[in-house]
């Protein structure tokens, strides 16, 4: 999709990044005919072969629809870890494994004590409600008229009901609804995967959209810069295939680009911590210490097995097909870790291990480890510096070393006898408190659910006010991932979902 000959080159409003957050805002401002909408991707509006197709979602990786970005080397691990983020319509939600559950209730709510006031989830629940359509749910709790049609896998893999009973076997209760954010305990996740077939932001908001004439989406258009004057933000700056092209916005320009690139392009217009800025050669708008720090991503692990029998697959499904939320001795308020049941041998690719099989994940799913996002360069074009210091907290650690011990106790319940054939990672070798740092080491994988690097709040290191209006910049939002100030207690798109359908309503006032 291209600006089309003849648009306006001034909007009411211009949305950055149509991934989840943007596409849901710019679709619902253009709702209202009276105002002009611009909304900027710096991806492709190509469909490639294996976004639809459930199960195929790690072939995203590295492709055309990924930034392709890499991450500082970790201390803990040692190595750098692959960073994807959707690159095209839709963003990571035209990307990601498609889990849609909402952190448990405990994790919104310590947003509020973290200075939050008014995004607990009673606040959010509306929000989490108007986004989606589900079926033989709580109608109290769960929406049922959304533009985005969401479930449990129809039928799920069989291995994948064994960990369930295996679990329960183990005494974990078993969740009726684990995605609603009101229980602990295991159950099937939902995905946002309607008719056995991806259903990305793209989908259900943007397309429904795009024949209004008030709604301009630009594909192919890299944003440089916010443009500020005087303390206020009046457009962007983009280049495309026809060249560079400034857009002025008579009321807001909304920055819905990701934790990496809404921070990302808040420093490079300017806003950020004052010494970086300066020592980058980046001229300095306003000091804004908290732009960039408060990184945050969800570490994982896996146990891995062979399966003794040959395991139906189906395409369709998604591969991570349930989850468990679970309190360990680590926790303070509410699940510390998560495991999820994934149908295939999911594990870092440093590792050896069966083409056919299956795995259990270990997050810890609320850590305490921060890192940041820096500028390498004043040049748009040059990535940003990711550091999401993976695992630099022993808490973190810690948790990790039990999610790993529960998964493994799960992996040999007699539940899984049938499928189970032989634990190839972490193995026979892994047992003492050295050998499991040492795995989690080596068998470190994340979730890609970057989010905190413009944390709403009221203190001096919060970027967004309680309207997510940038603080000291007049006409200036960001509304994505970008805005939560600790960790959820789940896979962050269902979430990313409802911080957007709020957002838009606090802009159309």
């Amino acid at each position: 999709m291209k600006q089309a000959h003849g648009s306006p080159t001034e909007y009411d409003y211009i949305v950055v990044g149509a991934g989840t957050a943007g596409s849901v805002i710019a679709a619902r401002l253009s709702e209202n005919p009276a105002l002009q909408v611009l909304l900027v991707e710096s991806g492709s509006s190509d469909v490639l072969p294996e976004m639809p197709i459930p199960s195929a979602w790690p072939a995203l990786i590295g492709s055309t629809a990924d930034w392709g970005d890499t991450t500082v080397v970790q201390k803990f691990s040692q190595t750098a870890i692959p960073a994807p983020r959707g690159h095209t319509l839709g963003g990571s939600s035209s990307t990601n494994g498609m889990i849609f559950a909402r952190g448990h209730r405990a994790s919104y709510d310590a947003w509020v004590t973290a200075g939050a006031k008014g995004w607990g989830y009673d606040d959010l629940l509306p929000y989490f409600r108007r986004s989606e359509t589900t079926y033989g749910r709580d109608a109290d709790v769960r929406g049922v008229a959304g533009p985005l049609s969401v479930g449990p896998t129809a039928v799920p893999s069989p291995v994948v009901l064994a960990g369930l009973r295996a679990a329960a076997e183990l005494g974990f209760e078993t969740a009726r609804d684990i995605s609603s954010g009101l229980e602990t305990g295991f159950g099937l996740t939902d995905g946002n995967v309607k008719h056995d077939v991806r259903q990305s932001a793209s989908d259900a908001y943007l397309t429904p959209a795009t024949g209004r004439p008030n709604l301009h989406i630009v594909t192919d258009a890299r944003v440089s810069r916010v443009v500020i004057v005087d303390k206020v933000a009046t457009g962007v700056e983009y280049t495309c295939a026809e060249g560079p092209i400034a857009a002025a916005a008579k009321h807001e320009v909304i920055l819905t680009a990701g934790a990496i690139g809404s921070a990302h392009l808040l420093l490079l217009s300017g806003v950020g911590p004052s010494d970086h800025l300066r020592e980058v050669g980046v001229d300095v708008v306003l000091d804004l210490p908290g732009v960039g720090a408060n990184l945050h991503d969800h570490p994982m692990s896996t146990v891995v097995y062979s399966a003794a029998a040959e395991l139906p697959g189906n395409p369709d499904n998604m591969l991570g097909q349930a989850i468990g939320l679970i309190e360990t001795e680590y926790a303070s308020d509410g699940p510390d870790l998560q495991l999820l049941l994934i149908a295939a041998p999911y594990r870092s690719p440093s590792l050896p291990g069966p083409d056919a099989g299956y795995a259990i994940g270990v997050s810890a799913i609320t850590p305490m480890s921060r890192g940041e996002i820096r500028l390498a360069s004043s040049d748009p074009a040059v990535a940003p510096l990711i550091d999401p210091n993976y695992l630099g907290v022993e808490l973190d650690v810690d948790v990790m070393a039990v999610g790993l011990e529960i998964a493994r106790k799960i992996g040999a319940a007699d539940a899984l006898s049938g499928w189970r054939g032989t634990e190839m990672q972490p193995g026979p070798d892994v047992g003492d408190a050295a050998s499991v740092r040492d795995y989690l080491k080596r068998s470190l994988l994340v979730y890609f659910h970057y989010a905190g690097t413009a944390r709403v709040g009221t203190d001096d290191m919060a970027v967004v006010d309680l309207e997510l209006r940038v603080h000291g910049i007049d006409g200036l939002r960001v509304a994505d991932a970008s805005i939560m100030p600790t960790s959820i207690s789940a896979n962050t798109n269902a979430t990313v979902y409802a911080i957007a359908e709020r957002a838009a309503e606090l802009i159309a006032g």
